[in-house]
């Protein structure tokens, strides 16, 4: 039942099963996927390829979007498939393999990853796998429920593999708006002014002829894991809310505030939430994950409009979605990622920016990235693109995790993946520390009294006293004792043994 997908007939003879697709891919090869954050992803030739290096074994550098769904970035490092990963990945088993050594991992702002292609900075791409719904009569394709960068994959790889997909419905046609800024030194500016401006196409344009296969998929996207918001998270959006208000109060802001832009998981989640019974009204989103909460939002009339570059949501979200696409239509937009992480949009709309912190310090510098400092979690994702060029930049986390044993606010972060002068406000459920216009000092204070757990403030407390009297300058540390927090950690099993 694909003839109303692919409407250039002549490609239906390109039409092959996975495993004959896996069968094109050779050792030390770059191979590109779409899918963003588990959404329009390869379901099929990525699989098929690791069942292959299983009896056949080859290793290959793999580049996305994003994260990918399905478990198959999980099924690649059990078959020993993958050499390098990058941009982004959330699998628990490639994790482990980055930790180990085994797979390396390159992290990177997912706003930079196609620039860096288009200038050469990468080999070039061999394969690419390409999510789509529907094929034209010119061979471009309409892609499903990301664009990534598959954008910037179809132009520059030098074959590509179409996973038509028949379990998405076509009445997502028009939703995406596909734009390129060209190459250096002839870039072009980016005329997105409000969060629905469309500047571009609905298809991303294909050359027939770089056109390998096609492979006839069903399988709906892995369903995003979304936890209820509890106590702690329900605090830290009541916390924003209300310094919300108090900006709009002083006149810095509108009932509307200004386009908003969430990182993934419970505590953004539940922060935009949040909006669903306030006060707040006409607001807009330019994201990169629209996710249950943008639906909600949606939903209840108070989000007009959302901008990202794919649809993530849970399994009861992407039925309700997808049964009635035609009442989301006109209040979405997915684009790339290079578009909608631009730092020149996210400036010239004025974003506010919230994202999720491992870690902060009581300066205000952020880890978002590495346990205890080495070990890779996810990665960095937008959070970069968004923290350096919003009109606000937002970061969340609970006060204390693991049972209180671990505090969220440190001396010093174990590693810096978002630094003070990037780092706006912070919050956590004890409360929300304005750090515009602070310096070093009053920043350390206003953290330590309002976002640390009760149980590790008299010792911050004790640390910044007496840095600041023992070792004094601009941003006062006691170097042997920094990290003797995250030491404790690692051979007490709690940070509150440390020595201070």
């Amino acid at each position: 039942m694909y003839e109303d997908r692919i409407l250039k007939p002549e490609l239906a003879e390109l039409i092959i099963t996975a495993q004959e697709a896996a069968m094109m891919f050779k050792d030390k090869m770059v191979v590109a996927s779409s899918g963003f954050t588990k959404a329009g992803d390869s379901k099929a030739v990525l699989m098929a390829l690791a069942e292959r290096a299983h009896a056949d074994p080859l290793k290959v550098t793999l580049m996305t979007g994003a994260s990918l769904g399905q478990g198959t970035d999980g099924a690649l490092v059990e078959a020993g498939a993958l050499s390098l990963r990058l941009p982004f990945q959330v699998d628990p088993i490639m994790r482990r393999a980055i930790n180990k050594g085994e797979v390396f991992f390159i992290d990177q702002h997912l706003g930079e990853t196609a620039n860096l292609l288009r200038a050469n900075n990468f080999p070039k791409i061999d394969i690419a796998i390409l999510e789509a719904c529907l094929i034209e009569e010119d061979g471009s394709i309409v892609p499903t429920t990301s664009v990534g960068n598959s954008a910037s994959f179809a132009a520059l790889a030098e074959k590509i593999i179409i996973e038509l997909n028949l379990s998405v419905p076509l009445s997502i046609k028009g939703v995406h708006d596909i734009f390129s800024t060209g190459e250096y030194p002839n870039r072009r500016e980016i005329p997105i002014t409000k969060a629905n401006t469309k500047v571009g196409s609905s298809v991303i344009a294909i050359n027939p002829d770089k056109i390998a296969g096609i492979v006839i998929t069903q399988k709906t996207d892995s369903p995003a894991e979304i936890e209820a918001p509890d106590a702690s998270t329900k605090a830290i959006a009541n916390h924003l809310i209300r310094f919300f208000n108090q900006e709009v109060a002083k006149g810095n802001l509108t009932k509307s505030l200004l386009p908003l832009q969430a990182g993934i998981g419970k505590v953004a989640n539940a922060v935009l939430t949040g909006f669903v019974h306030s006060d707040f009204e006409d607001l807009t989103m330019y994201s990169e994950v629209l996710q249950d909460s943008t639906f909600d939002l949606l939903d209840s009339g108070k989000l007009l409009f959302a901008s990202g570059s794919s649809i993530t949501v849970s399994q009861a979200y992407y039925d309700k979605i997808f049964s009635n696409f035609d009442a989301y239509k006109d209040k979405v937009m997915l684009r790339p990622q290079d578009i909608s992480n631009a730092a020149e949009v996210i400036r010239r709309l004025g974003i506010i920016a919230i994202n999720t912190a491992l870690e902060c310090d009581i300066y205000g510098n952020v880890n978002s990235t590495h346990v205890s400092g080495t070990h890779m979690m996810n990665g960095i994702g937008g959070s970069g693109d968004f923290a350096r060029n919003s009109y606000l930049s937002i970061f969340v986390t609970t006060s204390a995790a693991k049972g209180d044993k671990i505090s969220c606010i440190v001396p010093m972060v174990s590693h810096v993946d978002h630094c003070e002068h990037d780092v706006d406000i912070i919050v956590t459920e004890q409360g929300l520390a304005d750090l515009r216009g602070l310096a070093p000092r009053q920043r350390a204070q206003v953290i330590i009294d309002r976002c640390v757990h009760p149980e590790y403030r008299q010792e911050l407390q004790s640390y910044f006293d007496r840095a600041s009297k023992e070792r004094g300058g601009q941003t006062p540390h006691l170097l042997e004792e920094a990290f003797s927090w995250h030491v404790s950690l690692r051979e007490n099993g709690s940070m509150k043994k440390a020595p201070i």
